[in-house]
């Protein structure tokens, strides 16, 4: 049997940019799509902690060091600049292996930045 489990977290982003009229998804900056384990055009669950709105939709190459986390299309409207979001990612893993299994979690700086190690 294979549950469906936590694969990838982005912690408190900060939306950057809501644009109506853009094709659909969610653009975000490649620097914290790598480090969150996640893929471009991966689907994703998008929790607004402003607002309570939890929506899918999918990830767009947003340019490197940006810092970008842009709602597009439908999306746009489920939040705004400076609102406060959660992208989440989920992976299908055999039972046995969830027992063991790790998610990546990211919680960026501010400015939608990675942390300096």
């Amino acid at each position: 049997m294979q549950i469906q489990v936590l694969k990838s977290k982005l912690h408190r982003l900060t939306i950057t940019e809501a644009d109506l009229n853009y094709i659909g998804s969610l653009t975000l900056d490649m620097d914290l799509i790598e480090a969150a384990n996640m893929f471009v055009n991966e689907k994703v669950q998008i929790v607004n902690v402003n607002n309570g709105e939890r929506i899918e939709t999918y990830l767009i190459e947003g340019k490197r060091g940006s810092g970008i986390c842009c709602l597009n299309g439908p999306a746009a409207r489920k939040g705004m600049k400076g609102d406060v979001v959660i992208v989440i990612s989920y992976g299908l893993i055999d039972v046995a292996e969830a027992k063991e299994w790790k998610p990546t979690v990211v919680f960026p700086a501010e400015g939608n930045r990675l942390a300096k190690s």
